[in-house]
């Protein structure tokens, strides 16, 4: 059994879901069904039990019911490292969403205190290919996972961003409206730089310390404009966004930053850019990514992290398959898993528990055999 799982899960006017129910003992869960029944929206349920907007990145209003529009709520039953919390979070009237952890009202951020939850949907195939913006958001997430507080180290930064953004565009030139939000960019940027390095060294040293049947990558941060030279130091970050905006008030925006961050990966074996990779290859990089977060968690925390994996298996041939079961099943993470018939999940066996996903006459039934 898993050090962090959820043992009861319960969605109300979620999505599909009028009234879904699991009960869970921490084995892997491999959830399927015919397409869309709302196997999918129990793993963003299970995200949102995480800091940020779920796997989706959907608002609120769009995670409720229709067309009743009633507002919905998520519960949960966690255990981690030996910890029972209850979770409830919620939204009414598509107003923003509400936490509370054993009855407390809480923010965000204290949910990534007790639980990390990764994931890895197929929107994510085209990460390698897409622009820079989904790779920074890849990025985040799992340095989040290493360190909640980098959530509120990126607000704070994209807020103070978005102001001084605004004074460019109106052609601002007085200096003293600049320095106060830049010293603001400075600190949470220098704050988004370390965490990031951070998070990239324990996901390298992750990969060079197992042995899997998936493909290693080396990974790199890149700018298309370096902030300046020492980026970790609030002091140089800040002097250089105010020597850089002659630059930016000429642009409209803010040209330097943490914001313009890119992740480069490589395909280590063969020394090919992950961008010019086949799509299976691209994928199983992915796949590598997320047990190397999940493995260097482990050995961070003294448990796995809860994984959502939604339609994984299908990309996957019987001998890759077995292997990522058995590697979920090593690292003893509840790994919430999708997929069309019960025939992908075969080599797990006895290993994962099985819920059947139906949807009948309108009304989505979770059942357990």
């Amino acid at each position: 059994m898993s050090a962090l799982f959820l043992s009861a899960l319960t969605l109300s006017h979620f999505r599909s879901h009028r009234r879904a129910k699991l009960a869970l003992d921490g084995r892997p869960v491999a959830i399927h069904g015919p397409n869309g029944a709302g196997k999918t929206n129990i793993l963003e349920a299970v995200s949102i039990l995480s800091p940020g907007r779920g796997l989706r990145r959907a608002s609120s209003e769009d995670m409720t019911r229709r067309p009743e529009a009633l507002g919905w709520k998520v519960t949960a039953d966690l255990t981690a490292q030996s910890h029972f919390h209850e979770i409830e979070t919620w939204s009414e009237g598509g107003a923003s969403r509400q936490t509370k952890i054993d009855g407390k009202a809480s923010p965000q951020i204290a949910l990534g205190r007790i639980a990390r939850v990764l994931w890895l949907i197929p929107a994510m195939d085209r990460l390698w290919i897409e622009g820079a913006e989904g790779r920074r958001r890849f990025l985040d997430r799992a340095t989040l996972s290493f360190e909640p507080a980098h959530a509120e180290a990126v607000l704070t930064y994209e807020k103070a961003m978005r102001e001084r953004n605004r004074l460019l565009k109106d052609m601002v030139r007085d200096a003293h409206w600049y320095a106060a939000l830049e010293r603001q960019m400075a600190e949470a940027g220098a704050t988004l730089y370390r965490n990031r390095a951070h998070a990239l060294s324990r996901l390298s040293e992750a990969q060079e310390a197992a042995e899997t049947a998936f493909p290693t990558a080396n990974l790199t941060l890149t700018h298309p404009e370096p902030a300046c030279e020492a980026p970790f130091d609030a002091g140089a970050l800040q002097a250089a966004f105010a020597a850089n905006r002659p630059r930016d008030l000429a642009a409209g925006r803010t040209l330097i930053g943490p914001h313009r961050a890119d992740l480069y990966a490589v395909y280590a074996a063969k020394n090919v850019p992950a961008k010019d990779c086949s799509t299976g290859e691209q994928k199983a990089l992915l796949i590598s990514l997320i047990l190397a977060n999940a493995r260097a968690l482990s050995d961070d925390l003294g448990a796995a992290p809860i994984l959502l994996l939604d339609e994984v298996a299908a990309h996957l041939d019987a001998t890759r398959r077995a292997a990522l079961y058995d590697e979920i099943t090593a690292l003893k993470s509840q790994a919430f898993m999708t997929g069309t018939g019960p025939e992908l999940f075969a080599e797990l066996g006895d290993r994962a528990q099985t819920v059947v996903v139906t949807d009948e006459d309108g009304i989505s039934k979770t059942d357990q055999p």
